[in-house]
């Protein structure tokens, strides 16, 4: 069986995987892990640094080169993905309430997490089960034997965010074991108790030692080292710009693999003519609101810019104001909570400032905008931090221009299509959007002419395992999920067979 958290916690600090033992940081340093609903710790993890992260990815290397994963067959590595699903579904109660604590999400969307963390295993497992061997390349000749096969990378470093930590995790992680890689990960340290939990799955499902290493600690000692070490062949990066960007420069020396999904600030345009009716007038306010404060907007994809059409701005915001007044703020396991709080004082504080910064230069506060009063299912030490609506807001506002990831949502209007989409476009990342017309001509014209990575068209948040995930300009290069998700994790050899060798005679002699 799975350890209970109570057994995790009771390594001792001993957080850190490497060769299929659970050890301390080789410094001996720990981190206290806050729940942000109080702000108090409630578990502790080993801190490593860059000698943890050099034994990991060596342990990740000899797995690799000595090891059976990468040649085992595809049939066997998809069985051992869809027992780690199965553990997943087994844990869900455990797993979401140590999402819920550790992220500050509901315990509802702790769930959903687990559900879609299971289904992207399961689909990555059907994948490569169901691959032909390779793709024949007509050589033109019967003589010819010409093929054209995948092959695992090698150790893969991944390196995951705090907002979505299992999530995030298993987008990388499943690609990466389906495709026969070894892998090292390093959690954000913030919130890396899931990630932890998994690796244990892992190995209850079957995972030879060595496949799986986790290094627990800071993004500036090892996820450097991830990027920088000349045994990673690729790192998979989630995160922001600033961080991404030097994750690409210490990973060009050594020429390897880089993916990075990086921030977004994503458009959310609604049109007239899909709010003609109340059911689709409450349709397109009610997905406003999930779009921008679900998970309190620390979403890569969140809806953080509503452009509305000017004709129904007015009574579009209202109720949009009005009803994110009524989001009931509160630690994510209590009952009839909707929303938690910021995973640390310093995202509150970084919300804060922001929300100052866009009054100063004019915007109008609708709702929100401040600490909530403390209440017994709001401890006034926790990081809350109220939907907050902006009106009138422009593009020369930082707060309009640059991801918060915070539940702030910012109003832009427009009165042509063209100018939606140009104030839809007019960022410098391209990560997701979303589209809200009655006119199916209008919703394909505008879709096709957004720069995203994803367009929804009436609906805003769903995700597909089958689909591919990226994006645009600034937010990121390389995919997750989908076929695409696969590939990242492998090489392409092209295999040239001729079955009757003959001389060239290209010299004389």
């Amino acid at each position: 069986m799975a350890d209970t958290t109570e057994q995790t916690e009771q390594r001792e600090c001993r957080t850190i995987y490497a060769g299929g033992e659970w050890l301390s940081a080789a410094s001996g340093a720990t981190r206290e892990i806050l729940d942000p609903a109080d702000g108090r710790p409630f578990a502790v993890v080993a801190e490593g640094d860059e000698k943890d992260a050099d034994l990991a990815i060596a342990a990740a290397r000899a797995a690799f080169d000595e090891g059976d994963w990468p040649r085992t067959p595809a049939v066997e590595r998809a069985a051992l993905l869809r027992r780690v699903a199965d553990l997943l579904i087994r844990d869900r109660e455990r797993l979401g309430l140590l999402e819920s604590r550790d992220a500050g999400k509901t315990l509802e969307e702790g769930r959903v997490d687990i559900d879609c963390v299971a289904d992207a295993f399961r689909y990555f497992a059907g994948l490569v089960a169901a691959e032909a061997p390779g793709r024949v390349v007509d050589a033109g000749s019967p003589d010819v034997h010409s093929v054209v096969v995948h092959e695992p990378i090698g150790v893969c470093a991944l390196i995951t965010p705090w907002n979505y930590p299992l999530l995030q995790a298993s987008w990388k992680i499943a690609p990466a074991l389906a495709a026969g890689n070894t892998f090292v990960v390093k959690p954000s340290e913030i919130t890396p108790l899931t990630t932890i939990a998994l690796i244990d799955l892992l190995a209850e499902a079957g995972l030879p030692a060595g496949v799986a290493n986790i290094v627990t600690g800071p993004g500036h000692t090892v996820g450097a080292r991830f990027a920088e070490h000349p045994d990673v062949d690729l790192v998979s990066f989630t995160g922001g710009l600033v961080s991404g960007v030097k994750v690409a420069q210490a990973a060009a020396p050594t020429v390897k693999k880089v993916a990075l999904e990086l921030g977004g600030k994503n458009p959310n345009v609604v049109f007239a003519d899909a709010c003609a009716t109340p059911e689709g007038f409450d349709t397109a306010v009610d997905q406003a609101l999930n779009a921008a404060f679900i998970h309190s907007g620390q979403v890569c994809s969140a809806g953080s810019r509503l452009i509305v059409e000017e004709s129904v701005r007015d009574r579009f915001v209202d109720e949009l104001a009005r009803r994110a007044g009524k989001i009931r703020l509160g630690r994510g396991t209590e009952s009839g909570v909707e929303c938690g709080p910021l995973v640390s004082e310093q995202q509150r504080a970084k919300t804060e400032e922001y929300v100052a910064s866009a009054l100063a230069d004019g915007a109008v506060l609708r709702s929100g905008g401040r600490r909530p009063d403390p209440a017994p299912e709001r401890p006034e030490t926790g990081y809350f931090y109220e939907p907050t609506v902006l009106d009138r807001c422009h593009r020369e506002m930082r707060v309009v221009r640059e991801e918060v990831f915070g539940p702030v949502l910012t109003v832009e209007t427009f009165r042509t299509e063209d100018e939606a989409v140009a104030l839809a476009n007019d960022t410098e990342y391209g990560l997701a959007g979303g589209v809200w017309t009655s006119d199916a001509g209008r919703a394909r014209r505008v879709a096709g002419r957004l720069r995203h990575g994803t367009v929804w068209i009436n609906d805003f948040h769903p995700y597909l395992p089958q689909a591919e995930w990226g994006g645009f300009g600034k937010s990121g290069v390389g995919r997750e999920l989908g076929p695409a998700g696969l590939a990242e994790y492998r090489e392409s050899k092209h295999v040239y067979q001729n079955l009757a060798p003959q001389p060239v005679r290209w010299f004389a002699g």
